[in-house]
């Protein structure tokens, strides 16, 4: 297996759409490709797994340490032909950047550069990249949006000691929507078939993806990925997961992290299931578009008398962003129109017109809660356009703030992580990898 990190030299250079393009490519020449993403991102990740067939992993210095993250890639990687890693913001950008991801993996970069309003220059961008890389550097570039074959031919002759790999043309013929939170997720299925083979032709017409990356085994030759898999205990506790269009946000890890812990997963739907699933010990609501499916979510009263009385009960409940707006009184949509969710907690929630808040964010429990004991560190990431409302912050009858939260760079920001009786409430997404005991805990406490 080899392979390769996909870097930009900025955000919105068309890193996404290259890395989907080669993993496209790679999976019409035959190959079996494990897609992964650094940083903390949930849309791009379900992208690639739509085109590949495997779940996307989330690579995060920050959030989960070097040894995490190399075992992480490991075993992913293993039974797969080629690794293919889509990086972040520009290649340098960040504590903890793309480059120095590529540099803990050993990874050669594949650079992607935006050609749009630039000829001779592109040779001068190149070369100032490639000559901060670390081992083992750049393999090669590929420009994007390119206007013409004449254009192409000025842009790749300006590049000195870097390959050109190719170029994708200004209009690949293939467009992927988006909205306030980036790309529209795989779960609304965002392009088809043709369009993924449409960009898979694109790539292998425009692009030479055997000198960028060619896999080491043969189809016939792939490593067991169960032998190399860790042993998956019994289950003890049946943990039911809300999974649909409206909640679709999840480190791919946490889930495999609680079933390593003894967990058994039971997927559910809010949006068109009656009830919570039977015999089930918790529920886990991720973030995603609840504002979105507003009207259908509070329509489906069943449901969310199941979650509320669920709660009700001191079952285990943890929710974040998205899934955290379900469990409050309601969403106020962009439209201004107000749509009743679960009632657990004792406010509502409020589209905004600008972002509220975004960032790495480090957790100090305050209190023993699902996540772990009093004093426990935890780490995750906030990127949400919604707010708390109707909430003074006076002491409110068993409602508890479980979090202190810092920034990446350590600055305290608030309390947060509200807690009623054993629901669990906030809009920060834990990545449970940053802590060995968060998934043990979480299975542990719900089987009490």
């Amino acid at each position: 297996m080899q392979g390769i990190v996909i870097a930009g030299t900025h955000s919105g250079c068309g890193k996404t759409t290259v890395t989907l393009g080669i993993l496209a490519a790679l999976a019409k020449k035959g190959c079996t490709v494990q897609p992964f993403k650094a940083g903390p991102d949930f849309i791009d990740t379900g992208l690639h797994g739509l085109i590949t067939g495997r779940p996307s992993r989330n690579l995060d210095l920050w959030m989960c340490g070097g040894e995490y993250v190399a075992e992480c890639f490991r075993r992913n990687s293993a039974g797969a032909d080629a690794a293919v890693v889509e990086g972040v913001m520009g290649l340098y950008d960040g504590n903890l950047s793309t480059a120095d991801l590529a540099a803990a993996l050993g990874l050669p970069v594949v650079l992607v550069v935006d050609a749009f309003g630039m000829a001779e220059s592109a040779g001068a961008v190149v070369n100032g990249f490639a000559s901060l890389a670390p081992h083992p550097g750049i393999r090669g570039v590929i420009f994007n949006r390119v206007a013409s074959e004449r254009h192409y031919e000025r842009v790749r002759d300006s590049v000195r000691d870097v390959a050109v790999l190719g170029c994708l043309p200004k209009n690949p013929g293939v467009e992927i929507p988006h909205r306030h939170l980036g790309l529209v997720v795989a779960e609304e299925r965002p392009f088809s078939s043709e369009d993924v083979d449409k960009l898979a032709d694109a790539v292998l017409q425009h692009i030479d993806v055997d000198a960028m990356l060619t896999p080491a085994r043969s189809r016939g030759e792939k490593e067991d990925l169960t032998a190399r898999g860790r042993p998956v205990p019994s289950p003890r506790a049946r943990i039911a997961v809300a999974r649909d269009r409206a909640f679709c946000f999840y480190y791919e890890d946490n889930l495999d992290l609680l079933r390593q812990a003894g967990a058994e997963i039971v997927s559910f739907s809010p949006m068109s299931d009656t009830a919570v699933p039977p015999d089930v010990d918790a529920l886990y609501i991720g973030g995603g578009y609840p504002e979105l499916y507003a009207k259908e979510l509070s329509g489906n009263k069943s449901m969310i008398e199941s979650v509320a009385a669920f709660a009700g009960r001191g079952m285990a409940v943890y929710a974040e962003c998205g899934g955290f707006m379900y469990l409050s009184q309601g969403i106020y949509g962009a439209d201004g129109v107000f749509y009743p969710m679960a009632g657990v907690f004792p406010f509502k929630t409020k589209m905004t017109r600008r972002r509220a808040r975004l960032g790495y964010r480090e957790v100090i429990l305050r209190e023993d809660c699902i996540q772990g004991g009093k004093d426990a560190v935890i780490r995750g990431h906030e990127f949400h356009y919604s707010t708390i409302i109707n909430n003074t912050g006076a002491p409110v009858p068993g409602l508890a703030r479980s979090y202190s939260v810092r920034d990446g760079s350590g600055r305290y920001i608030h309390d947060e992580g509200y807690r009623i009786k054993n629901t669990l409430g906030s809009y920060i997404h834990i990545h449970f990898g940053s802590n060995p005991g968060i998934a043990e805990r979480f299975v542990g406490f719900v089987n009490r």
